[in-house]
This record gives structure tokens, C-alpha cells and sequence, in this order.
């Protein structure tokens, strides 16, 4: 059996949703938009885009997911790791043309491991605002 290397995505509820419906098997097609799908290495640099991007982001509905999942070692050599940070920022860049062998080489399911709601709290939730009560 190929070796596996674990990845991880941050996301919002909307390709969660397109996620699920796949039985958490594949990851839905990129928009036009979007030429290129990023999976990162470790979970402290998605857990960073899920809970400061993805959940402050009303268009999320401020929430934000990390998820991860487990990729054929083999099919991923093919494609360099980019470090667009520090070194905790490092990701894949998977061609978008390249998704369905991406998904036909992930083994297991695509597991939600972390969810973040960053909705600010309303007067009504009691606390100042931007808090959530405990």
C-alpha cells in the first residue's frame, strides 16, 4: 500500500455542504474563479484560516471548518510544497484540471476535526460586543 500523507483544509459551510453530499469522499469541482485548490500541511496553519478568515467572513455565515484527510504519497509527488509564510504556512497547489485525480487518490473519508463560529455576539446574548458568552 502507497504511503499516505495527511492534509488538511480549512472551509466554510458551503463546499462542507457539496463535501457531505459526497459522503465525505471528494471535494466538489473549483469555481471559475478558482484555478487552484490549496490543501495545507498541518492543522495550526488551517486552523488559522478557519478561525480568522472563514469565521469573521459574513459571507461564511461566520462559520468556519478545518478538515482533514489522507492523500496517496505517489500521486502528491508529482506537485511541489509552496511556503507562503511562516514556516507553520506551508501548502499544495493542486491545478484545479487535477481535483478529480486529487479526490481519486484520497483514502478513507474527509473528516471535520474543528469547527469555528466567530458571529459576534448581540446585545441580547448579554457581554460586550464581539463576546460570546461562556
Amino acid at each position: 500500500m502507497d504511503d499516505l500523507v495527511t492534509l488538511f483544509r480549512p472551509t466554510g459551510p458551503t463546499e462542507l455542504g457539496l463535501v457531505r453530499e459526497s459522503g465525505y469522499k471528494r471535494w466538489p469541482p473549483r469555481l471559475d474563479w478558482q484555478p487552484i485548490f490549496y490543501p495545507v500541511l498541518n492543522e495550526e496553519y488551517a486552523v488559522q484560516i478557519a478561525r480568522d478568515w472563514n469565521a469573521k467572513d459574513p459571507g461564511t455565515g461566520h462559520r468556519g471548518y478545518v478538515t482533514r484527510f489522507r492523500v496517496r504519497r505517489s500521486f502528491l509527488d508529482r506537485y511541489e510544497v509552496h511556503r507562503v509564510g511562516a514556516r507553520v504556512h506551508e501548502e499544495y497547489w493542486i491545478p484545479a484540471e487535477d481535483l478529480e485525480k486529487l479526490n481519486d487518490n484520497i483514502v478513507g473519508v474527509i473528516e471535520v476535526i474543528a469547527e469555528f463560529d466567530g458571529a459576534p455576539a448581540t446585545a441580547s446574548e448579554g457581554g460586550p460586543p464581539g463576546t460570546r458568552p461562556g
